[in-house]
């Protein structure tokens, strides 16, 4: 792809816009599952929640009766950037004071933060846009419509490693760039993005004044090696670079809704005033569990152990059938059925498996193409023993 193919192509074509999750709800409405309902199209993390959690509650139940500070309280912000420190080679240590923000959860830091990014970097040099990887997460794409950017949606597929190409992007287009919205481990796929991908983009980012915004939830599920972060390479004052992070995918709490950002002070200084009249609250007792599980590694590592097994499980099933290839990092197969929406169909009429087409997941691009189609997405999240059967009845339909 040219650097003039993807400055053609600012917005997507036409598509459905709505939940990926309603599509599907709607596709499968009329379709009787032939065998025991089992969910691999929710990335909902099945593992149990740690042990420490209910007494950590039980100890701040009465913190429910006050409105908790937004930006969060201190030992918390401390715990977040102490294990940002513990977990990645960064330049120095991250100011829990100035360069940290609890929220609830990522998806609305990634969300609300796409309307400051819009306020916060220098007038654009054209309409203003946001560049997303597609196929993507949803909340990337709400983030530019209620930022009011022109949303760019990047195919990542095989032929790019699923990660955004940085060779097709012209100075046009990085000029009028607001956001970067990068996921590493990526979703659906897997892809990795490594430090010299990683220091590329930085560079790119403080030349022409834009945010990356690296969605790192994924960070903590990997395969050999732990994936690069973002701030590992943005050197010293980690400019223009915003990090987000959450406790639903590394320790099992999706229910919980906490996670944190950090990153450049000065976005960050900005960002807080727009969550102080607009963002979900974190309460007192969670960001206390969320203390406790970033200063506890065992669970993490159990949790790492757990998604190995079922990988484990994908590689003697599957084998080399449908495209797959063990990803580097996160908890989903990408595999290639060649029509996605028939297949899954055909899974949840013949075998009760719920699965995802990937078109559901991506926006068509300009020319109509769609890169998530053709593909299926699966939650590798339940027990060894769910997952087996699973496999085994994909196999046994597909083929």
């Amino acid at each position: 792809m040219t650097k003039s193919d993807v400055s053609a192509m600012p917005a997507s074509g036409p598509t459905d816009a709505r939940s990926p999750f309603a599509r599907l709800n709607e596709l499968l409405a009329d379709v009787t599952p032939g065998k025991a309902p089992i969910s691999l199209a929710v990335g909902e993390p099945q593992h149990p929640v740690p042990a420490f959690v209910g007494p950590v509650l039980a100890a701040h139940l009465p913190d429910f009766g006050r409105y908790p500070a937004n930006r969060g309280i201190d030992p918390f912000l401390a715990a977040a950037a102490g294990w940002l420190g513990k977990r990645f080679r960064l330049p120095r240590p991250v100011d829990p004071a100035t360069e940290v923000l609890v929220l609830s959860g990522t998806r609305e830091g990634l969300f609300l933060g796409a309307i400051t990014a819009k306020q916060w970097v220098s007038p654009r040099k054209g309409k203003p846009a946001i560049l997303i990887p597609n196929p993507f997460y949803a909340a990337y794409a709400a983030g530019a419509m209620a930022a009011d950017c022109e949303a760019v949606y990047l195919p990542t597929t095989k032929d790019n490693d699923f990660l955004p190409d940085l060779d097709a992007l012209s100075d046009e287009l990085l000029a009028r760039t607001v956001v970067f919205y990068l996921a590493s481990p990526s979703n659906p796929q897997g892809a990795v993005a490594d430090a010299a991908y990683l220091t590329r983009l930085c560079a790119m980012a403080r030349r022409f004044g834009f945010v990356i915004f690296a969605d790192e939830c994924y960070c903590e599920i990997y395969g050999k090696y732990p994936p690069a972060g973002m701030l590992e390479v943005s050197g010293p004052d980690f400019a223009n670079v915003i990090v987000f992070h959450s406790l639903s995918k590394r320790s099992n709490m999706p229910g919980l809704r906490v996670g944190f950002c950090a990153g450049d002070k000065r976005f960050i200084a900005r960002f807080i005033e727009l969550r102080n009249v607009a963002a979900p609250q974190v309460p007192v007792p969670a960001q206390h569990v969320g203390i406790a599980a970033y200063n506890d590694e065992a669970h993490v590592k159990e949790n790492r152990r757990m998604y190995s097994e079922k990988f484990d499980l994908a590689d003697q099933i599957i084998g080399d059938r449908y495209g797959y290839k063990r990803p580097a990092g996160g908890f989903f197969l990408w595999l290639d059925v060649s029509d996605d929406e028939a297949v899954t169909v055909k899974l949840w009429r013949e075998a009760g498996l719920r699965v995802i087409p990937g078109r559901y997941l991506a926006r068509n691009q300009a020319d109509g193409s769609n890169p998530g189609l053709g593909y299926i997405r699966i939650a590798l999240v339940h027990d060894n023993a769910t997952t087996a059967e699973a496999l085994h009845r994909l196999v046994d339909v597909l083929g």
